[in-house]
């Protein structure tokens, strides 16, 4: 019985600290920031941005209400902001999340003039136009639970979805704060748990006419689901999402009537020993069925809680999903000859990687985890859920994978070039890799990861480019392979902070390697080192020159500094290149490894200096750099942070940073 008693005790524990946590740590959900209209960081607009963000980001802003919105300057450069938070939430717990929203929307939305940005606890919006008291339909974004409702209660569970959740919205439209949550019985040991909400600036009917449209979108097929748009939300579960004891809710309607024989008239006055038993009776039971009540819906909560989280990254991108690409193991070993030693065409951290056949006549590049592995398993599920994510033609892409037992295996399009450092650092096969095709590498690359960064329906950081995870197909074309270690932006770091720490010597960003702070330009930085390997035809890692240049990025710093950067050209191309796109690359280079995040560009301004000439180029600052590295030396002295790994182009796999 004490065990129970512990058991419900940490289950009401752990669920009443969950809603503190997420006060202070928000959950990013979805962001759109439209690239039809932009500002550069020294406008008019910017300006009225920052005033506009400190507004609503203020101790004044209306914490209390959930709700506030402000603009800033005069037109064409006026601007009208809002926020709302989650109607549950507390003012601490408001004013936590907008202060993060401020803080995160200029790195996912850096320069544009229209942005929404989405939590499970707050909104934050902003626009150049007038967005208040105006009913806006426009940005749905639909997430669901991974797992359906049985079939044979498909029907009576989407009656009691459009029944309890347009209640709410009835009572929602009606109230001054635009909010309604209330839970309904589901199943003995389930309830369902709905809110909605509007922007209290909304009339009634127009609240009511958004949340009707956004219950409509609703996926009733599954055991959870939300559609949010710009002025409305809606949201159910089987598991209560959102604080109870922080709102008012409405009892549960009654289960249907049942049969029941007649009660008899309670006893008269004096029979006190028949009440206590009487009394016993029913509260023993009661008592009982509560506890049991808990147990089950703790059980049941935390698995559909699960399910939801999973799902949630992903749900609502139009591509196929991960689960449609499981291939079976057998076929995976009839295109390989059985993993045959004769079909392995690489070996890496992951495991092997074997090249076969399938039945279809399809050539592939299969991806074995190594059973002996420590770090694979993790790495694995990363990638098959973040790369069955992306389509570009410089991504590599995958084609399926396989999880059974203990084998994990991943199948991608076969590239016939094998990788860029194969070429880039052999001596013998340099020559093969003439300025024409460095340049298109070079420009190839940038736009595969500003799809990571911008152009796809998430926001992915590599944390790990490097040129051997660079492929090349049969036109020399790049394509960017690897994701075990990337990330979505926003779902595993506090202020672009990790306490893990991932990538390879050499192409680490320095405030990533030293205090695990991380960011779209953590690639760039390691991007600007692909480029000057491309160029110089030399690794950045294991570069040593005796005059003083440890690594590569400082030797092309010095040569830039003394006005001979043609001297960094690899000699192999040095008589047959466009000196000027060189030079112009060199530049490229140095400026996304200045020693400032801040200071290095966006990846869609790197595109834009790639393809035009007439962009004028920002002077390069001194590089950061991470660490200076001699053969034969620890990459790093001891008064720095150790790091796990070695110094040839070893992928780190856990640091945790001061």
């Amino acid at each position: 019985m004490s065990s129970c008693a512990s058991f419900i005790f940490l289950f009401l524990f752990s669920f009443l600290t969950s809603f503190r946590a997420s006060a202070q740590d928000p959950n990013y959900v979805y962001h759109i920031c439209p690239n039809t209209t932009t500002f550069s960081r020294n406008s008019t607009y910017f300006t009225n941005l920052r005033t506009l963000l400190s507004s609503l980001s203020s101790r004044n802003a209306s914490y209390s209400t959930g709700f506030q919105n402000a603009t800033a300057g005069q037109a064409p450069d006026r601007i009208t902001g809002l926020f709302l938070c989650r109607g549950d939430f507390s003012p601490e717990g408001c004013r936590s999340c907008v202060a993060f929203a401020v803080n995160d929307t200029l790195n996912r939305c850096p320069n544009e003039k229209e942005v929404v940005l989405y939590y499970d606890e707050c909104m934050l919006r902003y626009s150049n136009r007038n967005i208040l008291s105006t009913l806006s339909t426009g940005g749905g974004v639909v997430l669901w639970n991974t797992q359906n409702v049985t079939s044979n209660q498909k029907d009576q569970f989407r009656d009691l979805v459009g029944s309890t959740m347009n209640q709410a919205a009835a009572e929602a439209a009606r109230s001054p704060r635009k909010f309604d949550a209330r839970r309904a019985n589901w199943t003995a040991l389930q309830s369902f748990y709905g809110l909605v909400q509007c922007t209290p600036d909304l009339t009634r009917q127009d609240c009511l006419s958004c949340l009707q449209q956004s219950i409509n979108q609703l996926p009733t097929d599954r055991i959870g689901g939300r559609f949010i748009m710009h002025s409305c939300s809606s949201r159910y579960e089987l598991y209560a999402f959102y604080n109870e004891s922080a709102i008012s809710l409405p009892p549960p309607p009654p289960p249907p009537p049942i049969s029941t024989p007649p009660v008899s008239a309670p006893p008269p006055p004096g029979k006190g020993g028949n009440s206590t038993v009487l009394v016993v009776a029913i509260v023993v039971p009661v008592i009982v069925a509560v506890l049991l009540f808990i147990a089950g819906y703790c059980f049941l909560a935390k698995r559909a809680k699960k399910a939801y989280h999973t799902s949630s990254a992903f749900d609502g991108d139009d591509i196929t999903t991960a689960d449609s690409l499981q291939l079976d193991y057998r076929s995976i070993q009839t295109a390989t000859t059985d993993f045959a030693e004769s079909n392995k065409i690489g070996q890496g951290g992951f495991g092997e990687v074997y090249k076969g056949t399938l039945l279809d006549g399809t050539e592939v590049a299969v991806k074995k985890l190594s059973k002996s592995s420590g770090q694979g398993e993790a790495e694995f599920k990363n990638e098959v859920t973040v790369v069955a994510k992306l389509q570009h033609r410089n991504l590599v892409r995958l084609l399926g994978f396989c999880l059974e037992g203990e084998e994990r295996v991943l199948v991608y399009e076969y590239v016939p070039n094998k990788s860029l450092d194969y070429f880039l650092f052999d001596p013998a096969k340099q020559a093969q890799l003439d300025w024409t095709r460095r340049y298109k590498i070079i420009g190839g690359v940038a736009r595969g990861i500003l799809y990571l960064h911008q152009d796809s329906r998430l926001t992915i950081i590599h944390r790990d480019l490097k040129a051997s995870n660079i492929l090349l197909d049969a036109d020399m074309n790049p394509k960017i392979a690897d994701f075990g270690m990337a990330r979505i932006f926003g779902l595993d770091q506090t202020q672009e902070n990790t306490s893990r720490i991932v990538g390879t010597y050499g192409y680490m960003s320095p405030e990533y390697a030293m205090q695990g702070h991380y960011s779209m330009k953590s690639d760039v930085y390691s991007f600007g080192v692909l480029v000057l390997e491309i160029i110089s035809g030399k690794k950045n890692s294991s570069f040593y020159q005796t005059d003083g240049a440890h690594d590569l990025v400082s030797y092309a710093w010095r040569l830039w500094s003394n006005g001979t950067p043609l001297d960094l050209v690899d000699p192999i191309i040095v008589d047959n290149c466009q000196r000027n796109e060189v030079v112009r690359c060199v530049h490229i280079g140095l400026l996304c490894v200045q020693e400032d995040p801040a200071d290095r560009p966006t990846l869609s301004t790197i595109v834009l200096m790639l393809t035009s000439n007439t962009v004028t180029l920002p002077v390069p600052r001194q590089p950061g750099l991470f660490f200076q590295s001699r053969p034969g030396k620890d990459p790093l002295d001891s008064t720095t942070k150790s790091l796990l790994g070695s110094v040839d182009d070893a992928s780190i796999t856990e640091v945790y940073p001061r």
